[in-house]
């Protein structure tokens, strides 16, 4: 059983961070958010790594392949600083005894929840956990949003039940979505903190892989803070992921990522891949999940409201430029930017402790904040070093 993936692009010019991403949609336009400019459409030509935007695993009937392709050009500089625990907080879960996985999937797996979503441009499988007792689940935008357009969510539970599913909201910059169910008693999982997390923690992956629902997969944290680029049906996030060697395949989107307590501590959004042939990519090894804390914001605000926000600096960067650091292009007018003194031609290169090697490990370390954080922003400007502290602001979806 084989799919034919869309065409490759080339890859991201060089000293540039994070995957270029064909989006899903015929016309292959991009849709890049209000902190960036359009990246260029490359030229195909060439085979390097391929990061597939989300494991959401479209029905071979459809003939379409859940998620957008773009490219991975990960950088040796960017290594995690987090230190610490993560804490565990209130559920309706019980903490494992011991911590085994055996205990941690057998606790898990009862939240853990299939998600078949039907939609104008076709059918596909995901994953997705239960949030509360009272039927809010958490996915990714790009497994449930196709259902805004006309479309369907059938939930499958562990125990062979299903429900009709209705999307509430979704943020697309975050390939967040929140989809309700209309029963009562589910079981919720525990929601950890990705805060604390620190390269080397036991981490456990349950989803559907390919429609297997129930799969359990492990491995460790292999990485932190890592730029990446995610999304489909024309939609792009910035995701400051948890990258993990637990086997991520097309159909594990949505699906939580767990510590060794069965807590969630993030949301698995892409995988990696060699390279694009006929057959559907694998695992190999290279998973990205969005960290739970960053979640939990945008998941709040749109069961609240049905909308939710994303931080923004207010400028436009040079997506394609090639020294160390991000470069303003332009500063939005009565923004952020502008009342903290950034000026076009400023090149960022480190947001509080966190050291900015391109546009988009910008972008998304911003939106690892909340609108209305206080940030400070080191800036380079000629020959001057400026310390700039700025107040985020908000854009809403």
């Amino acid at each position: 059983m084989t799919t034919q993936l869309p065409e490759q692009l080339s890859p991201p010019p060089a000293g540039q961070q994070a995957a270029w991403l064909r989006s899903a949609n015929p016309d292959n336009t991009y849709f890049p958010d209000e902190s960036m400019n359009p990246p260029r459409r490359a030229p195909r030509r060439g085979r390097v790594a391929v990061l597939i935007a989300g494991a959401c695993a479209m029905t071979f009937a459809a003939g379409t392949l859940g998620g957008a392709i773009g490219y991975l050009a990960a950088r040796d500089q960017l290594a995690s600083e987090a230190t610490g625990v993560a804490q565990v907080v209130a559920s309706s879960l019980p903490v494992p005894a011991g911590g085994s996985i055996a205990a941690v999937a057998a606790a898990v797996q009862p939240s853990v929840v299939q998600l078949d979503v039907t939609g104008a441009a076709g059918s596909g499988t995901g994953s997705g956990f239960v949030l509360s007792d009272d039927g809010y689940i958490v996915t990714n935008n790009h497994v449930a949003g196709p259902a805004a357009d006309a479309g369907s969510i059938k939930i499958s539970f562990a125990d062979g039940s299903t429900a009709e599913g209705t999307l509430v909201g979704a943020n697309p910059g975050y390939d967040i979505a929140v989809v309700k169910v209309d029963r009562a008693n589910l079981t919720a999982i525990a929601i950890g903190s990705s805060a604390g997390l620190v390269v080397g923690d036991s981490v456990i992956a349950v989803g559907s892989p390919l429609g297997l629902q129930g799969t359990v997969t492990t491995g460790i944290v292999s990485a932190l803070n890592r730029p990446v680029t995610a999304g489909g049906e024309g939609e792009t996030a910035f995701i400051n992921a948890i990258q993990t060697d637990a086997a991520i395949n097309p159909g594990n989107s949505g699906g939580p990522l767990v510590d060794s307590t069965g807590a969630v501590i993030g949301v698995n959004s892409a995988i990696a891949s060699m390279g694009a042939g006929l057959g559907q990519p694998g695992s190999i090894g290279l998973g990205f999940a969005i960290p739970i804390d960053t979640v939990k914001r945008i998941v709040d605000e749109i069961i609240a409201s049905g909308t939710s926000s994303t931080p923004v600096i207010g400028v436009k960067l040079e997506m394609d430029f090639t020294g160390s650091g991000a470069r303003v292009a332009e500063i939005t007018g009565g923004g952020p930017a502008e009342s903290a003194g950034l000026a076009t031609g400023d090149v960022i290169t480190r947001v509080d402790d966190q050291i900015i090697v391109d546009a988009t490990s910008l972008i998304v370390t911003i939106r690892a904040n909340a609108p209305g954080d206080r940030v400070n922003l080191t800036v380079v400007r000629g020959a001057q070093t400026l310390n700039l502290p700025v107040t985020l602001d908000a854009l809403t979806s």
